[in-house]
């Protein structure tokens, strides 16, 4: 991600105002575009400090981004573990819900909807996870990537280098395993809130009966999330032993 400097975001702010005065009428250089273009500039500033800041003042506590990455990815595989068995739950309840006639419809409905709720709260923990875990990881390899000028030994640079190359490599399998579990979620989600909506507006016979034909895809697609996540954690282990084996640091700063 590409971020801009103070002084750029200055500079890109009065390019744009002496645009303005030239071309009053152009609609890329009204005052409001302008504000709002200005207004993400600072926002991305702002971020990359505070970012910076929590960083430093990490590693002045002893924990570097290496040991960031492997909380973050540790993390991120518990939450999909979690969800993984919460999905499991959510099957076997929806299943009864709608094959259990003791309970009124209402009460199924309700049932139904507590169930989709938490799923959708554990589906948003899951992507948090992901999104941390790159941006602490795209400051790790930065910091290494700038670190390998500092080496003057060539060969401790190039066992450097090779070790961030190999690396990297881990780290895209991880996270693409991780984006197609994540991708996975919302088309679960997707058909859950179709049959809560659906229930909650015909809470009669025919809206039971016609969930129960939606099993058999429901069911289908949470395999499928199951094995997505399945993958998503073994390589998450995978990830976070190959950092844990590296004898050496990443580079002269020990980030």
């Amino acid at each position: 991600m590409f971020y801009f400097t103070q002084q750029q975001a200055t500079e890109s702010f009065r390019l744009n105002m002496r645009n303005y005065r030239k071309y009053p009428a152009d609609p890329l250089f009204t005052p409001g575009r302008i504000a709002r273009q200005s207004m993400l500039l600072i926002s991305g500033f702002v971020a990359r400090q505070c970012r910076h800041f929590y960083y430093r003042t990490r590693e002045s506590l002893g924990q570097h981004k290496r040991e960031l990455v492997v909380c973050r990815v540790e993390d991120a595989s518990a939450s999909l573990q979690e969800t993984r068995r919460h999905f499991e739950d959510a099957l076997e309840n929806f299943k009864s819900i709608v094959e259990h006639e003791g309970n009124s419809l209402e009460s199924r409905y309700k049932q139904l909807k507590i169930q989709f709720d938490i799923s959708q709260a554990k589906a948003n923990s899951v992507s948090d996870r992901i999104r941390a875990i790159e941006e602490v990881s795209d400051a790790l390899f930065k910091e290494w990537e700038t670190e390998l000028t500092l080496y003057s030994n060539r060969s401790l640079r190039s066992q450097s280098r090779q070790q961030l190359k190999v690396t990297r490599q881990h780290y895209a399998r991880l996270i693409k395993a991780m984006h197609r579990a994540e991708a996975k979620i919302n088309p679960v989600l997707s058909a859950f809130r179709d049959q809560v909506l659906f229930l909650k507006h015909n809470l009669n016979a025919q809206a039971i009966a016609a969930l129960q034909n939606e099993l058999v895809e429901i069911s289908i697609d949470i395999m499928h999330l199951i094995h997505a996540m399945e993958n998503s954690i073994n390589e998450a282990n995978s990830f976070v032993l190959s950092l844990v084996e590296q004898k050496t640091l990443p580079g002269p700063g020990r980030s």
